[in-house]
């Protein structure tokens, strides 16, 4: 079937609106971090004071705690900074929407999943990560770090809008197959995915940096969650993204025993997931048998996100191998 040249049109045009929403996101949530942490203190100080009442037989009544004149009454629920982060908040959800329909716009003009090259796969993993980052906001209430999340999410759709963007065209024979929807779907899930628990690593060990001695990111550590929240984030979306990954990879090989006759052939891009593999096992055997939480468990979270990013870009753009084609895989 031909392709529809207007909807590719308005996937590329709702594909660079989400952009530029996510860069709008990105300085409204940078501002919420910067000066709302005052607010979110006095918050978790209120719910402290009522939880202590409650315990203690009182009534569960809201206990806003006298200024002083060294420190003036900071606003527990509301300040300009929180009301900047829901209006980022707002247009984090408007940008994820504009996202989905570039893929889905994407999709309808080339008459197949929009997951074909490198251009739309980059689209997918940072939707994927986008999505998964509003589920994290509702479970564990850090709508203020939506920035340090946005960031290579910006970077990575920039990279992807001008050095990777491909014309609407249908695939290559080789990659007309079922197995283009299932294994790349899975794929690029599961990089979305460990985006999420990359980034809560990297600000984990800020904080933990700063917990061992306030004197390091004086400025920066105490306005990030306590530790612990963030290492339940890195933890819990890798042990979602981790058996898809799996899947993923399972799937690359039975692919790969139909269209190349063997089911693993070392190929760089093989080789590399390999490694991203054993490294996110190790990450949850780790986790599981040895009870690593701390310091260690973040340093291999985040070396997996590099040998993910590695293999999404370096070895499909540097280096030669049976993936080339595909810049898929």
């Amino acid at each position: 079937m031909p392709i529809d040249e207007t909807l590719s049109r308005f996937s590329d045009w709702s594909f660079t609106t989400a952009a530029a929403i996510y860069v709008l996101a990105l300085v409204f949530f940078l501002i919420e971090q910067s000066f709302g942490a005052k607010g979110r203190q006095a918050a978790e100080r209120q719910k402290q004071r009522v939880r202590e009442l409650a315990g203690a037989g009182g009534p569960s009544v809201t206990v806003i705690e006298p200024a002083t004149p060294a420190t003036p009454a900071a606003p527990v629920q509301g300040g300009r900074a929180e009301r900047i982060g829901k209006m980022g908040a707002a247009l984090l959800v408007l940008g994820v929407l504009m996202h989905f329909a570039a893929l889905l716009l994407r999709g309808l003009a080339t008459h197949r999943v929009p997951w074909g090259n490198m251009y739309e796969y980059g689209m997918a993993v940072t939707f994927v990560a986008m999505v998964t980052w509003l589920v994290v906001i509702k479970k564990f209430d850090v709508r203020h770090l939506s920035g340090f999340m946005l960031l290579p999410v910006v970077i990575l759709m920039f990279v992807d809008g001008t050095m990777l963007y491909t014309v609407a065209a249908p695939v290559q024979p080789a990659l007309q197959s079922y197995w283009l929807v299932i294994h790349v779907a899975a794929a690029a899930s599961s990089a979305g995915l460990f985006l999420v628990p990359g980034v809560a690593s990297v600000l984990y060990l800020f904080r933990s940096a700063h917990d061992r001695n306030p004197a390091k990111f004086p400025r920066f550590g105490p306005k990030l969650p306590s530790a612990d929240i963030l290492d339940r984030i890195a933890y819990r979306t890798t042990i979602i993204a981790f058996p898809i990954f799996t899947f993923g990879v399972l799937c690359g090989a039975v692919w790969a025993e139909a269209a190349w006759g063997r089911f693993w052939g070392w190929d760089p891009k093989e080789t590399v997931a390999f490694i991203a593999w054993v490294i996110y096992a190790a990450f949850l055997h780790s986790r599981a048998t040895a009870g690593w939480r701390g310091t260690r468990a973040a340093v291999i979270n985040v070396i997996g996100l590099s040998a993910t990013v590695f293999n999404l870009f370096f070895i499909n753009l540097v280096t030669t191998g049976l993936h080339s084609y595909a810049g898929v895989g």
